[in-house]
Formats: C-alpha cells, sequence, structure tokens
C-alpha cells in the first residue's frame, strides 16, 4: 500500500502556488494549507469529488480562524509561520497528517455525513478505518466565499493553478471508484477529464417543487485513464448525480437512497 506521506511533493508544489500572483487574485484563504485530500486516500479504493474545500474547515460562523480542539487544517497561525515560503518537509509533515487523520478527528459532519450516505453503497465510508473512503477536490484550496459566488475568470483561474493535482493524486492512489457530487462537479470533471461521460434520466431522482415542474435527476457514468493531462496507468470507475447532496433543495431520504442504491449496482457490474 502506497504511503500517505508520498503525497508531499504535491503538496510542496501546491504551497509554493501560495505565492503566485494569479493565486492572490481567486479568493482563495491564503493564510490556510491546500487540501489535497480529506481522509486516508491511500488507503482507500473510492473517493468522492467536489468543487473545492469549504471556508468552514478554516473558520466558524462567524468567520474566525478555528483554533485549538475545533481547528480542523493547518495554517500560518497554527504552524507558526508569517509566509508559506518558511514552510520546511515537518511543516508538510504535520499538513498531511491533518488531511489523513481528518475523519478521525473533527470532520465537518454538516457536510460529510450526507454525502457518506450515499458513498456507503460501494461498502466504504469515510468513517470505515477498516475500509475508508475519502474526498477529493477538483481545486484543493478554500475560498472565502462560496464557488457560485466567484466570477468566472476565477473559477478557470482555479482550474488552471491547481487542476493537474486531482490527476496526481488518483495516479499514485490506489483508488477504483470515483463519486462526483452534483452538477458542477460534473461539468468541471468532463473539462479537465476530456470526457463525455453516459447520462441516464433518473425519475425516482426527481425533486418535486410545488409552483414550477420537479427537478430531474440525473445520472453519469463512465470511465477515464487521464485527467488534467496525467496517465492514470488504469482505468477509474466514475459515477456521478446532478443534485449537490448538500445544497439542492428538496433532497428527500428516499432520493439518496436510490442514489445509493444505484451507486451500489454500478460499482458491483449489476447495471451497467
Amino acid at each position: 500500500m502506497p504511503d500517505f506521506f508520498e503525497l508531499h511533493v504535491q503538496l510542496t508544489s501546491l504551497v509554493d502556488r501560495l505565492d503566485e500572483q494569479a493565486i492572490h487574485e481567486t479568493g482563495v484563504i491564503e493564510w490556510g494549507s491546500p487540501i489535497p485530500a480529506f481522509g486516508d486516500v491511500m488507503a482507500s479504493r473510492v473517493a468522492s469529488v467536489g468543487l473545492n474545500p469549504s471556508n468552514r474547515e478554516f473558520v466558524d460562523a462567524s468567520g474566525d480562524e478555528l483554533e485549538g480542539t475545533s481547528r480542523r487544517f493547518h495554517t500560518l497561525n497554527s504552524l507558526r509561520l508569517s509566509s508559506w515560503a518558511e514552510v520546511d518537509s515537518r511543516h508538510l509533515r504535520l499538513i498531511l497528517e491533518s488531511c489523513r487523520s481528518y475523519f478521525q478527528e473533527n470532520p465537518y459532519d454538516g457536510w460529510f455525513r450526507k454525502l457518506d450516505s450515499v458513498i456507503v453503497g460501494t461498502g466504504a465510508s469515510y468513517y470505515d478505518v477498516a475500509n475508508p473512503a475519502s474526498h477529493l477536490d477538483l481545486i484543493p484550496y478554500a475560498t472565502a466565499s462560496k464557488w457560485t459566488d466567484l466570477s468566472g475568470a476565477q473559477r478557470l483561474s482555479l482550474l488552471a493553478a491547481s487542476g493537474d493535482v486531482l490527476g496526481l493524486v488518483v495516479r499514485d492512489a490506489p483508488i477504483e471508484v470515483l463519486i462526483l457530487n452534483g452538477q458542477a462537479v460534473v461539468d468541471a470533471f468532463e473539462r479537465l477529464a476530456g470526457v463525455s461521460l453516459n447520462r441516464s434520466l433518473m425519475p425516482e431522482w426527481s425533486l418535486p417543487r410545488r409552483a414550477s415542474a420537479d427537478v430531474a435527476g440525473t445520472a453519469y457514468s463512465g470511465t477515464v485513464t487521464r485527467i488534467s493531462g496525467v496517465d492514470l496507468g488504469r482505468s477509474i470507475l466514475v459515477l456521478g448525480f446532478n443534485h449537490n447532496l448538500q445544497s439542492s433543495f428538496g433532497v428527500t431520504t428516499e432520493v439518496v437512497g436510490k442514489i445509493r442504491e444505484w451507486i451500489s449496482r454500478m460499482v458491483d457490474g449489476s447495471d451497467s
């Protein structure tokens, strides 16, 4: 099994990029560390994929930096650094350890528990030490504003500055399945990977609306061998759904269960 700390090279590159002017103009939380992975990705065969880390990984509801036992990831303050240029191998190891142990420490359960309820359809879970799932983001930097509040130019700059990292992490980890959470993630992933996933309408996933037409459910599936030009060295199963489980209005327990069942069938090969 690969050692989690093999991510040292990718993390070093991500830290170096925090000093680039292009990053400064994207709304990134510059004092927060990059997050190459949530959980022990080097022990995971399944990983979910999102857009970028929430600002709540670094701040509380009032916008104040998380500290003490509430802290989730390292910052310049917690590492006692004045700038990222001062980072050495000890600091990098501390950052990586906070990533590896994330789900055993103080995870942002308000976001991850709902996603885990469909991930478990693969037989893995963020919270299962014996068969762990992990989470990856297309962009490993948290931004002060939500993705939808960023300008188109800021989104493109972030993808250009760090879009290769997802491919590098997946290449080096034992991941077999990627699960894309929401239409925005599906669209951005297709651009990064240069693929068009198979699209299937799922009537049982529809979200009812009183004053307008129901929001249709859509499933996405396919395989990739490259991401952002990175050769993965194998074929990875990619599954996705258009509903963002955390922010799509009206995602019911029943719909979540139907998505979980579909993921289980797809992973087992009984629904292809």
